[in-house]
C-alpha cells in the first residue's frame, strides 16, 4: 500500500527554482543544443539501467522524452525562447550536483522532478499545441499516403505550424506572464 505526501509550494519557494532555472538558462544561451540533447539521452538511458526508480521519478521519464522529441522535431520548430526553456530544464535534471545531489537514495530526484513540472506546466500551451501539430500531421499523412505532391505537404504542415505557434502565444498572453521563467 503506497503513501501519499504532497506538499505544497509557495511562490517564494518556486521563486527560489526559478532562479537555478534561470541560471541553468544563461548557461544554454551559448552551449551546442545537439550536445544537450545527446547529453540528456544518456542520462536518461543509465537512470533507466541504475535500477528500480521512485515511482514519482518514473512517471516522468515519459514525459522528457516526449519533451525530446518535440525539440527534435524539425518540421514544429518550437521558438527559441520555448527551446531555451526545456535545454535549461534538462541542464539542471543533467546535474548531479543540483539543488538535491541525485545520489541522495529515494530523495535526490525530488528537486528535478519540481523543476520538470514548473516548466511542464509553464509550456502547457506549448505541450497542447504540439500535440495538436502531430495530430494535424499523422491523420495528413495517413489520408496522403502514396503520390501526393511533398511541396503541398509541407505548404499545409507549415500553414499549420504558423497557426499553432500563434496560438501558443496568444494563450500565454492571456494567461499572463505571471510565474514565468525568464
Amino acid at each position: 500500500m503506497g503513501m501519499r505526501f504532497s506538499i505544497e509550494l509557495s511562490d517564494r519557494d518556486l521563486d527560489f527554482f526559478r532562479e537555478a532555472l534561470k541560471k541553468s538558462r544563461d548557461a544554454v544561451r551559448h552551449a551546442d543544443e545537439s550536445e544537450i540533447i545527446e547529453a540528456i539521452g544518456d542520462i536518461l538511458a543509465e537512470i533507466k539501467k541504475e535500477g528500480p526508480l521512485p515511482d514519482f521519478v518514473a512517471r516522468r521519464i515519459p514525459r522528457l522524452e516526449s519533451l525530446i522529441r518535440m525539440l527534435q522535431d524539425d518540421e514544429w520548430a518550437l521558438p527559441t525562447d520555448e527551446r531555451e526553456r526545456l535545454l535549461a530544464m534538462f541542464v539542471y535534471f543533467g546535474d548531479p550536483e543540483d539543488i538535491l545531489p541525485d545520489y541522495i537514495p529515494v530523495i535526490g530526484y525530488l528537486d528535478d522532478v519540481i523543476m520538470i513540472e514548473l516548466v511542464v506546466r509553464e509550456l502547457r500551451h506549448v505541450r497542447e499545441a504540439y500535440d495538436d501539430f502531430c495530430d494535424f500531421r499523422d491523420n495528413y499523412d495517413k489520408q496522403f499516403k502514396t503520390g501526393h505532391d511533398p511541396a503541398v505537404r509541407r505548404d499545409r504542415i507549415d500553414r499549420k505550424r504558423q497557426t499553432l505557434h500563434q496560438r501558443m502565444k496568444r494563450r500565454r498572453k492571456s494567461s499572463g506572464k505571471r510565474g514565468s521563467i525568464s
